[in-house]
């Protein structure tokens, strides 16, 4: 972030918003911003914002008040619409469980992008449903997120087929900013260990460090190794996923899921947003700590990375059909910066006279 006055925008400016579930997820976007505003807190709304640039967008972001799960993500995100009403990207950024397979290498510390795959949207309740004799039905859908934020998501996913993504970029110049924010590192790949998935964790142990090593699964060192971003299912609910042979059962009755997490169900409801997560750990007895900072600060700089694919846009804070005037006394910089100059005179009293005639951008 660039040192100096903040520059404070209205409310209505922000069109993109942020939602972690978890303070240090929040903290990795935080330290990606190019800039931070201040607004003060608005009357009625429960949230504590930060604000801020990124690549161009006027951008707020939330953390829940924590408590986890799809209630408090819901609760967030109606407080979040209500004080900024011209939001229209929408993102839930952090961490969670990965699922590696024969068909998707994930690895700890790579992101995983929710995207429509089969009959869903990109994200699947999956605690939401009836057994049946024959397994478990989903019931419920949740819709995908908006055209042009897939249509981002496709470009950039090709892209990477000829270029690295950039979230060793990102994450290099963000660990300059403060000595402190070395929690975030990438830990020794030597703590990545998928364990098979009948042999659980010894629940008295609080480490893998006494497992059996032969019970994990060999898997080739990659040739690229920072982390890698994968595109499919994310499976939502109020249940953390700890149980490798549940992970699986669900898979076989829901299908492809790459990756468990506990609040895009709330959030999808009601709104449309698209879900990026860091892979801190395989959704099994295994828990691995030692990668959740990395992972949020993985995923923290591929939603920096998609939102360079969208245009920023330019909001105006007031309604353009009604006005008339603005003098010299109301910040005329400002309202240069929101008109682009489309239909901006200047008449002889040194004030801003705005066409009626045509549009206003």
């Amino acid at each position: 972030m660039q040192d100096g006055p903040r520059s404070p925008k209205s409310y209505e400016e922000y069109t993109v918003a942020v939602v972690c579930a978890i303070e240090f997820e929040m903290s990795a976007i935080r330290y990606m911003l190019d800039l931070e505003h201040s607004l003060p807190t608005k009357e009625g709304d429960s949230n504590i914002y930060v604000l801020g640039e990124l690549n161009g967008h006027n951008v707020v972001l939330a953390c829940l008040p924590g408590n986890q799960g799809k209630g408090s993500a819901a609760i967030v995100a109606t407080n979040m619409a209500r004080t900024f009403p011209s939001i229209k990207w929408r993102f839930l950024v952090g961490i969670g469980g990965g699922v590696p397979s024969d068909k998707h290498d994930i690895r700890l510390g790579d992101v995983v992008v929710s995207m429509p795959e089969g009959q869903y949207g990109g994200v699947v309740q999956y605690d939401l449903g009836k057994d049946a004799d024959d397994g478990f039905i989903p019931k419920g859908f949740l819709s995908p997120p908006p055209p042009l934020l897939r249509s981002a998501v496709v470009k950039m996913r090709s892209d990477h087929l000829v270029s690295e993504n950039k979230i060793e970029e990102f994450l290099s110049a963000m660990l300059q900013r403060g000595r402190r924010l070395s929690i975030y590192q990438r830990p020794s790949t030597r703590h990545d260990v998928l364990f098979e998935a009948g042999y659980p964790h010894d629940s008295k142990n609080f480490t893998c460090e006494t497992c059996d090593r032969q019970k994990s699964v060999h898997r080739p060192c990659r040739e690229f190794e920072g982390p890698e971003i994968h595109y499919g299912l994310i499976a939502s609910g109020d249940r953390v996923m700890r149980s490798a042979v549940k992970r699986n059962e669900l898979i076989r009755d829901v299908g492809d899921i790459l990756y468990f997490e506990m609040e895009a169900a709330g959030l999808m409801t009601k709104f449309s947003c698209i879900v990026i997560r860091g892979i801190s750990d395989y959704a099994d007895s295994h828990k691995n700590d030692a990668w959740q900072h990395f992972a949020a600060a993985a995923a923290a700089a591929c939603t920096k990375e998609l939102l360079s694919y969208l245009d920023p846009e330019v909001v105006s804070a007031v309604s353009a059909p009604s006005i008339s005037t603005v003098s010299n006394s109301d910040n005329i910089p400002a309202a240069r910066h929101v008109f682009h100059g489309k239909g901006i005179q200047h008449s002889g009293s040194g004030s801003l006279v705005v066409r009626r005639d045509i549009h206003i951008g």
